[in-house]
């Protein structure tokens, strides 16, 4: 009697996260990059908040992106290497339910750290309160979509030596889009004006990617190991 794909998406969620939370480094480097970018930026251009305040959505936004994509080497690696991926491969399970349960524990692991801290960052680049949510609710749903893009570039990449840099080359154009429509939610935001458009578009970008990406993923991981 096989074991209802709920349960076994439930198990390979908490062990991902059970696993990131042993490795901590893999948690705190991203939010160490975001945090020295948005420090060294009014270094380098100006500390007038006024200034600031004009950049403020685009660096949080790009340096928010960059940090997500440092994690994403390792998403399928260490179970490629102990043997784990070809166990659920002949498990019998939806492959696909499998990569997203994989893909969410991710972005809780590294996505979620980055969207809890924006907040700080954003007031030191002189954001107002009011657009903070706005910030909030782009990045969780910028990062959910680069999670998913993510997990298909580095099934696509794996077993391949420096696989690192053809990672970044295939998902950081990908992302594009979210990172236009994101910084122009936060930009409307901090100067009053109303994000719904924006933000709109953005989460229709984050379901289809959802939705899609595990497809991907599974034919992906499938080819890998032929």
């Amino acid at each position: 009697m096989q074991t209802p794909i709920a349960q076994v998406m439930a198990l390979i969620y908490r062990g991902d996260l059970v696993l990131a939370f042993r490795r901590w480094e893999q948690i705190a480097q991203p939010v160490v990059f975001l945090t020295m970018v948005t420090t060294l930026v009014p270094l380098a251009l100006s500390p007038e908040l006024g200034e600031l305040r004009e950049i403020a959505g685009g660096v949080l936004w790009i340096a928010a992106l960059l940090a997500a994509l440092l994690g994403l080497e390792f998403l399928y690696r260490t179970d490629h290497a102990d043997g784990t991926l070809e166990q659920l491969l002949l498990s019998g399970q939806p492959l696909a339910l499998i990569a997203l349960a994989k893909t969410a524990a991710h972005w809780t692991a590294s996505g979620l750290p980055l969207v809890l801290v924006s907040p700080l960052l954003a007031i030191s680049l002189g954001v107002p309160a009011d657009a903070l949510c706005v910030l909030m609710i782009s990045l969780a749903l910028g990062t959910g979509i680069l999670s998913a893009l993510g997990a298909v570039g580095a099934a696509l990449t794996l077993g391949l030596r420096r696989g690192s840099v053809l990672l970044s080359l295939l998902v950081l154009p990908l992302a594009m889009p979210a990172l236009i429509f994101g910084a122009r939610a936060v930009d409307l935001a901090i100067h009053g004006e109303v994000a719904r458009g924006p933000l709109l578009l953005l989460g229709a970008m984050f379901v289809l990617a959802v939705t899609l990406s595990p497809l991907a993923v599974a034919a992906a991981l499938r080819i890998s190991q032929e």
